[in-house]
């Protein structure tokens, strides 16, 4: 009930502001910073209202969790240990792509979004789906958050702040440009950015301390742009249960990570639609992790692992216009892998991949407004390690374009892909220990069917999808009340279904958007000694999000976003299955001194103990208070 009353009050609120501006024409407003506006986000996919994120400094994940596409089910914090899942697959079915490689830890997808990157060299992610994740993806069967490398602007910003629990935080970031050899061409460019946040935790045992350095260097070409880039990140928090849940009676748990992240990538357009993007990566990743269950009754322990892994990718990606009619889209990637571990108990310690999709197309012009798309292909997955699946895409869609910049759209898509575990899931022990591996798990298939829709307006726009999934050997954890105080890697054969729709709309002053996604699933595990699931089946039947942006004068913004869930039943959780959590900020332009922001930001405002993880607790309320100066 207090919920209900709660949501009610955000709802109301808003349509407040957007009733009292809804006359106005659409556009964007406010002083100096419309670099990050929900209009943009609106074309992206990251639809969010909040750009910086209230516990730590921005990463390319923050505010990942009131997307309308994603669910990210977090251990202290996003920016901490976040999981991020799509369309209601598990952390392993995603996957996080920058320019044409997709970044990977074959450990554990719960270090897949380790990006020691700065947002300002990247654009806002796109959420990749149905044909586009399976031509653009790897080893991410469900669905990929894609960024692009962006062309470096001369700039910087310094920026301060602090709130409760002793957090503090600061980023320093600046980019240069010039003319290459007065060619009046080519330039170059060079970025340089360091952050770092500390604090105690919204909970006891919650705390963390966080530094990133990043950097590259451009060239820019008429027809091309070149990005070398170098990036380190390292980050220790805790959290009780963090991945134990309480079986230990929430004995605090604690990470050690050390990202480095080497990335060279090259893109070239030529002819009318044409181009060719080839990225070269190799990240190294260390992660010291304890469970410090001296507590624990009846008997007190510590359990400790480290981890390395490296990891060295080429992925390539593009489109070649054959014909005003025929064209041809491709992309791939081929990667190296390899661990070492404390806790791996065989010899599977190094895996090579490699994934080539070709995606032909053929766009019929009916008249001088509607056409139709055509395009079917197929990818083809392999490793040294196991067995090659070849996966079949196809898709045809419908576009009515206007001379305003208005249409519609209607897409019908099949698409397969693949994917194979991690070693955390296959090259662990298999009797003993709080983690259980299984060396019996096949390649993960998933199938999807999806039709949707979309209509764009100068000042609102609406789309909608329904979709069916159906996964054969998906890597889940699951528990039984056999075994108190394992979480064993199982596969399950599971169907799912879902319906998204997202709606935008603009006014003067206003800018919002609200989302709707409803889940349903059907699993079959195949051995009734289990007993549930800490992920495939963690998931929310219903979910509604709704972002809203208000600038009601050139000195103030007022950013806001909201979700709430209702939750599968899960029988480790000890929270509510319903929740709703509210991340609110508010900006202020001094007139009197140029480029300065001040803000103040509340995270989980109604201070709601959901548990995200099933038995993992909640985070508390986090509020902070700043300032931005740009140059």
């Amino acid at each position: 009930m207090k919920r209900t009353i709660l949501f009610s009050t955000i709802v109301t609120t808003s349509c407040s502001a957007l009733l009292a501006d809804e006359t106005g024409e659409a556009q964007v407003s406010g002083p100096e910073t419309p670099l990050y506006v929900l209009a943009e986000y609106v074309i992206k996919d990251q639809q969010t209202a909040n750009i910086m994120p209230v516990t730590t400094y921005d990463t390319p994940v923050s505010n990942l969790e009131f997307n309308p596409r994603v669910d990210f089910q977090s251990r202290n914090m996003a920016e901490a240990q976040g999981d991020v899942t799509i369309r209601g697959g598990i952390f392993e079915n995603t996957g996080f792509r920058v320019g044409s490689v997709t970044l990977m830890d074959p450990q554990t997808g719960h270090y897949f979004a380790e990006i020691p990157i700065a947002p300002e060299m990247l654009t806002i992610p796109e959420v990749l789906v149905a044909g586009d994740n399976a031509l653009y993806g790897f080893n991410s069967t469900v669905g990929t958050i894609s960024y692009d490398w962006i062309e470096i602007g001369n700039g910087g910003s310094l920026t301060l702040g602090g709130g409760d629990n002793d957090l503090n935080f600061q980023r320093l970031h600046h980019a240069t440009t010039g003319e290459l050899f007065d060619s009046g061409k080519w330039t170059w460019g060079a970025e340089i950015e360091y952050s770092r946040s500390e604090s105690d935790g919204t909970i006891q045992n919650g705390e963390h301390d966080f530094d990133r350095f990043s950097g590259r260097v451009q060239l820019l070409g008429p027809n091309s742009q070149t990005d070398l880039f170098a990036g380190y990140q390292s980050k220790f928090f805790g959290w009780p249960g963090m991945y134990t849940a309480d079986r230990f009676d929430l004995s605090p748990e604690f990470e050690n990570l050390k990202t480095r992240l080497y990335v060279l990538n090259h893109r070239q357009n030529y002819g009318e639609d044409n181009f060719i993007e080839l990225t070269a990566m190799h990240r190294r990743h260390t992660d010291n992790y304890i469970l410090d269950a001296t507590n624990y009754i009846p008997f007190p322990f510590v359990f400790v692992a480290d981890h390395e892994t490296t990891v060295t990718a080429l992925g390539f990606s593009g489109f070649h216009r054959l014909s005003p009619k025929f064209g041809l889209n491709y992309a791939g990637q081929i990667a190296g892998d390899e661990i070492e571990s404390t806790s791996l108990e065989n010899t599977f310690t190094s895996r090579s991949y490699g994934k080539f999709t070709l995606l032909p197309e053929y766009a019929l012009q009916l008249n001088q407004s509607d056409s139709l798309t055509f395009r079917a292909g197929a990818s083809y997955d392999d490793t040294n390690r196991g067995n090659s699946e070849v996966s079949l895409i196809g898709d045809v869609t419908w576009e009515r374009s206007h001379g305003n910049g208005n249409s519609e759209s209607i897409y019908l898509s099949y698409a397969e892909t693949s994917q194979v575990a991690g070693y955390t899931a296959i090259g662990g022990g298999t009797t003993s220990g709080i983690f259980r591996s299984n060396p019996f798990l096949e390649r993960e298939t998933s199938q999807n069917l999806e039709l949707g829709g979309k209509i764009k307006q100068a000042s609102w726009s609406l789309e909608a999808a329904v979709f069916y999934r159906w996964d054969d050997d998906l890597v889940d954890w699951t528990f039984s009340n056999a075994d108190l105080f394992a979480r064993s890697a199982n596969g399950v054969d599971i169907e799912t279904y879902g319906v998204e729709m997202i709606a935008t709309k603009s006014w003067n002053k206003v800018q919002a958007i609200a989302s709707y996604a409803f889940l349903d699933k059907d699993e079959d595990y195949g051995d009734v000694t289990i007993d549930g699931s800490f992920y495939a089946l963690n998931y929310a039947n219903h979910r509604v999000t709704l972002g809203l942006i208000w600038t009601p004068t050139e000195l103030f913004k007022v950013s806001i976003d909201n979700e709430w869930r209702s939750q599968e039943e899960n029988a480790l959780r000890n929270s509510d299955d319903e929740a709703i959590f509210t991340h609110a900020s508010v900006t202020f332009y001094p007139p009197n001194i140029e480029n300065l922001e001040l803000f103040v930001a509340v995270d989980n405002a109604w201070d709601d103990d959901f548990e995200e993880v099933p038995g993992t607790p909640g985070r508390g309320v986090q509020t902070a208070v700043g300032g931005t100066f740009r140059w």
